[in-house]
């Protein structure tokens, strides 16, 4: 790397970046880097002098290429999500749906945002504004809005960028890898799955006082029916009457 550097001067910046060895001959500079077995490299090439740094060359190429790869990491994910909420949504959909946007943000994603109105909604617009602040607001801890709501056609759209990583902090709690949607919504609305198992003891606690009662009702008629048989025996064993002596 030493023999690309053309300028005859040099400021030349020791290995830890912290130190300068001051402005001195390229070929001093490079004399320099040999007798301590490194490289002379130029990092600024367009300062006046050029500015180099005494490195090892395949270290600092190393690292230069490691900080390449993940600042194209950090743009690779930034894409554009859209995601659709309707005037008067649900409040169990409304949570499914800002808990994905908060998704979308925590992977570095801009989120779009589209209000839609239907029908004789259009005449109450003022409730499209009140969701689409209580979106920000929701979201306002994940991203900032690049465009604030305003009204295309029947719908209000607006849209947010990701924060820096280090300042994003989740309001809601993201769904878990492996749990379906029917049990993520009702954990969201605040359902007890010990209620179900509750709810379905009681059921089965029902069904066996119910079957303890059938059973009691089925078994008197055969204890009544078993008393007169005794009765009947003696009849069944009476002798014939002896006709009368002439």
């Amino acid at each position: 790397m030493n023999e690309r550097i053309r300028a005859p001067k040099v400021r030349v910046v020791e290995e830890d970046g912290h130190h300068q060895l001051g402005i001195i001959a390229t070929s001093q500079a490079i004399r320099i880097a040999k007798e301590r077995g490194l490289d002379l490299v130029e990092v600024a090439p367009n300062a006046d002098p050029p500015v180099c740094k005494i490195v090892n060359y395949g270290k600092y190429k190393y690292i230069q290429e490691k900080h390449k790869k993940e600042a194209h990491k950090h743009q690779k994910g930034g894409k554009v999500k859209e995601m659709k909420f309707r005037i008067g949504i649900d409040p169990h959909d409304y949570l499914i749906k800002i808990t994905h946007a908060e998704d979308f943000l925590a992977e570095g994603h801009k989120v779009r945002i589209q209000l839609q109105f239907r029908g004789r909604q259009m005449a109450h617009q003022e409730l499209g504004h009140q969701l689409a602040k209580k979106i920000k607001e929701d979201l306002l801890t994940m991203g900032h809005v690049d465009q604030d709501p305003r009204m295309a056609g029947r719908n209000i759209n607006m849209q947010l960028s990701p924060l820096p990583e280090r300042q994003r902090h989740r309001k809601f709690k993201t769904h878990l890898k492996g749990v379906t949607e029917h049990k993520d919504i009702l954990h969201a609305e605040g359902h007890d799955p010990r209620e179900d198992k509750h709810d379905e003891h009681d059921d089965h606690h029902d069904d066996d006082h119910h079957g303890e009662n059938h059973g009691d009702a089925a078994a008197a008629p055969v204890a009544q029916a078993a008393v007169p048989a005794p009765a009947q025996a003696p009849k069944a064993a009476k002798p014939a009457p002896t006709p009368p002596l002439e």
